[in-house]
């Protein structure tokens, strides 16, 4: 009786070791998804995302409203920059990004872009809540595609995207407005597109976009031409070597 109690006792304490690794490990789970700003059903404390390094490419936002309607966001190479806000309709933390563009008048969205609210398809949101949450004059997508090829990580995320230049400028996990306009704003200003007060710097950077790609569009056309880098016709020495002649017989010499 003695030995069974004894061992009995010992697989009692092993239990006991067992269950308090088991809830040791939860709770450091639990606090690594909070730094990393996943919302697991409780309201956690701001905090954002470092921008990744990956160097991808941004893509335009297909999906459909929370109406059924088949809607296309152009991203890429757009007049003007987007501000992708990627919400849940079960996110805790969502609520107050909702609430907030509720009214879009009173938001400074960093560099001027336009803001597009982006949520998972149907089959993965609450539709019905959706559309009671949907803001009048913010668009909101429904696109798990956007999810993915953004490859958002947690709720809320934000995506900044300089649609001249077609590249992503800045993104990050926020839990309020403030720390996106932050994060955001200091992304802009390390990419010289806005200045140190936040004016965007927007025409000079579409200048030189505009120079590259015309610079592009000569070289093509002299190698279409047959003209390579150091024919002698690139560089005429005399006023004749200008003139074309007039029979259309080839200028090379």
């Amino acid at each position: 009786m003695v030995v069974l109690v004894t061992m009995f006792s010992v697989v009692v304490g092993l239990l006991a070791l067992l269950v308090a690794g088991l809830l040791r490990s939860h709770a450091e789970i639990v606090r690594a998804l909070h730094e990393l700003g996943a919302d697991i059903g409780t309201r956690r404390s701001a905090r954002t995302l470092p921008e990744p390094a990956s160097g991808r490419q941004p893509a335009d936002v297909v999906g459909t409203s929370p109406d059924g309607d088949a809607v296309s966001i152009g991203v890429v190479g757009a007049r003007s920059s987007t501000l992708l806000a990627f919400l849940s309709s079960g996110c805790d933390t969502c609520a107050d990004f909702w609430r907030a563009f509720s009214h879009p008048d009173g938001l400074d969205v960093p560099g001027d872009a336009r803001l597009v609210v982006v949520t998972k398809d149907a089959g993965e949101e609450s539709i019905s809540k959706i559309r009671k949450l949907e803001p009048a004059d913010v668009p909101v997508v429904m696109s798990s595609g956007a999810w993915r090829a953004y490859d958002v990580p947690v709720v809320p995320y934000f995506v900044y995207v300089d649609g001249p230049s077609r590249q992503i400028i800045g993104e990050g996990a926020a839990g309020t407005w403030a720390n996106v306009d932050s994060l955001i704003g200091q992304a802009l200003e390390d990419a010289g597109l806005v200045d140190g007060n936040g004016r965007p710097r927007r025409r000079a950077r579409v200048r030189r976009q505009s120079e590259q790609d015309r610079a592009s569009r000569i070289d093509a056309e002299l190698r279409a031409a047959g003209i390579t880098p150091g024919d002698p016709s690139l560089y005429p020495r005399t006023a004749e070597d200008l003139q074309a002649p007039a029979d259309g017989s080839d200028v090379h010499r």
